[in-house]
């Protein structure tokens, strides 16, 4: 019975493994039996790229599904076997994404970003592929910017970096000078992504529906749905040049922010010219120590953006990874963050936006009703519990203790990813349910909460005033769009400066018992002193 589980489902199902799996071995031998020689580029044919996808899918499933057939749920160990098998299957696919590159990569890293959402050995062994893309040759970086911008590199450049000064899964970056003299950072398409991102994608899709059928339980097709929707935006530089500069419109008036500058003389669909821009990535914490940088201050200021991005302006940069934001000290000895890749963004619809700003307030509140009813609205029905513990990664416990008048502490971390094991079908569920815009801002979030980890950060409670501001404001604003009256207007005005206010005072409150607490422990630490001399 348990080899036939293998196989259940359909007739057509069948043929289509049986015919998948004689076509992907036929390339995958021919891929293997001429490699030594270096005549092709076997990444750039696609049945090669299908066959180390195919075989790596069967590897995993028959792994699962025999390393698991005669152990027993209840025995002592049986979580360590999982484990084990969670991380032989996260190792193939990081070697497949390494292999085969482009869009295999960025499937890789959408994985490794969700922290607390899928098993820690899918995270953490994926999440390198951030910074371990493949580099094209210089030959062929040189060979799509001439054929973009029409002309040779030495009419435009006065000097071209050989090295990338960065490398990602579509794209690689180079520092180079125009002929004024102004340094400009050149992002390059990697040449052949664009040519085989639809048979990747097919590819993907077409796994994901397969292991959707052997494993029920676990749906990840919202994967490929989400990539088959980003991947073209991703692909085409110019709408991000536009990204960039409508961020800054939006939240220019942040004077902590820096969004280098596009110079779209030099730019196109596969070349995005920039202003070239300095930093330590957002996660070095060793660099900011080094220039007196203070790191709960770059978290509170990111906190600030992405609060006001998701909620009041629905307008969201969805890839904050740490080699997308750079910090820095200014001339001014002022710190800034500077926000690179605007390639993928979610826009939010204004009832999905003010949907979650409701949620988030009820989760700020603790309040449990509202919890429910506006995680049933996005979609989640009775996981509600989940979805609040998926979107805070905290426990239900301190949920509804109130996430920000508790904590977390290390054991609280060390049980949420034990459990997540356990909860795969449901989150997957959840994920498969929620509206897709829900998608990016969990994989945002995830990355966000990566940065505060890695800078030995916690959620501090002005970051959560900071989003309780945004939300009050996202709310009333609606709330004055749909006034009827001046009557109503005035009144809503009136609440939201209230809310407002009331905020600001419990900052000031926080503020003095912190302060007050400082002096008493320098009063205390003076004393020692004194009486350490005497």
């Amino acid at each position: 019975m348990a080899w036939r589980g293998l196989f259940r489902g359909s007739q057509r199902l069948q043929r289509v493994l049986i015919l998948s799996a004689v076509s992907s071995g036929a390339g995958y031998g021919m891929y293997r039996a001429n490699s030594n020689y270096h005549l092709v580029d076997w990444s750039s044919i696609g049945v090669i790229r299908f066959g180390r996808a195919f075989t790596t899918a069967a590897s995993i499933v028959f792994d699962y599904k025999t390393s698991l057939m005669w152990v027993n749920p209840l025995d002592e160990d049986y979580s360590q076997i999982y484990s084990q098998i969670h991380l032989r299957s996260a190792e193939k696919l990081k070697k497949l994404a390494c292999l085969n590159g482009g869009v295999f990569i960025k499937a890789g890293q959408h994985i490794g970003a969700l922290d607390y959402l899928l098993p820690a050995e899918y995270v953490n062994t994926l999440k390198v592929l951030h910074d371990s893309a493949p580099e094209s040759s210089l030959k062929e970086v040189k060979k799509v910017v001439e054929e973009d911008l029409n002309c040779k590199i030495d009419d435009v450049f006065s000097s071209f970096d050989e090295r990338p000064i960065g490398t990602a899964s579509l794209a690689q970056v180079h520092k180079a000078s125009l002929k004024d003299g102004r340094d400009v950072a050149i992002k390059v398409q990697h040449p052949k992504v664009k040519d085989y991102s639809d048979v990747d994608m097919n590819t993907i899709e077409f796994l994901l529906q397969v292991v959707a059928r052997l494993f029920p339980e676990f749906k990840f097709l919202w994967l490929s749905e989400e990539m088959r929707l980003n991947l073209p935006k991703e692909l085409d530089f110019i709408l991000e040049g536009r990204n960039s500069e409508k961020l800054y419109q939006l939240l220019g008036h942040f004077s902590f922010l820096k969004v280098p500058k596009v110079h779209w003389e030099y730019s196109t669909k596969r070349v995005l010219t920039m202003e070239f821009s300095t930093g330590g990535k957002v996660d070095d914490r060793a660099y900011m120590v080094a220039n007196n940088i203070n790191t709960n201050e770059v978290t509170k200021n990111l906190g600030k953006l992405y609060s006001e991005m998701i909620f009041v302006h629905g307008y969201v940069h969805c890839d904050p990874h740490p080699g997308n934001v750079l910090v820095r000290k200014t001339e001014k000895n002022k710190i800034e963050i500077v926000l690179l890749d605007h390639g993928l963004y979610q826009v939010l619809t204004d009832s999905f936006r003010l949907n979650y700003a409701k949620l988030w307030q009820s989760l700020l509140s603790a309040d449990v009703d509202g919890i429910k009813k506006y995680s049933e609205t996005l979609g989640v029905g009775k996981l509600y519990g989940l979805f609040a513990c998926m979107l805070t990664a905290r426990s239900w416990e301190s949920v509804t203790s109130g996430i920000s008048n508790k904590e977390r502490t290390q054991t609280e971390n060390e049980e949420i990813q034990a459990n997540v094991s356990g909860f795969i079908p449901e989150i997957s569920q959840i994920l498969n349910d929620i509206p897709r815009q829900m998608l990016l801002l969990l994989k945002t979030n995830d990355l966000l909460r990566s940065i505060e980890y890695q800078l030995g950060c916690r959620k501090s409670s002005s970051s959560f005033l900071n989003m309780s501001r945004c939300c009050v404001r996202a709310v009333a604003d609606d709330q004055l769009q749909r006034s009827t009256s001046i009557r109503q207007t005035l009144n809503i005005s009136l609440r939201r400066r209230i809310s407002l206010l009331k905020i600001t005072l419990y900052e000031l409150y926080l503020w003095f018992t912190t302060m007050d607490s400082i002096l008493r422990v320098k009063a205390l630490w003076s004393g020692q002193q004194m009486y350490l001399t005497s």
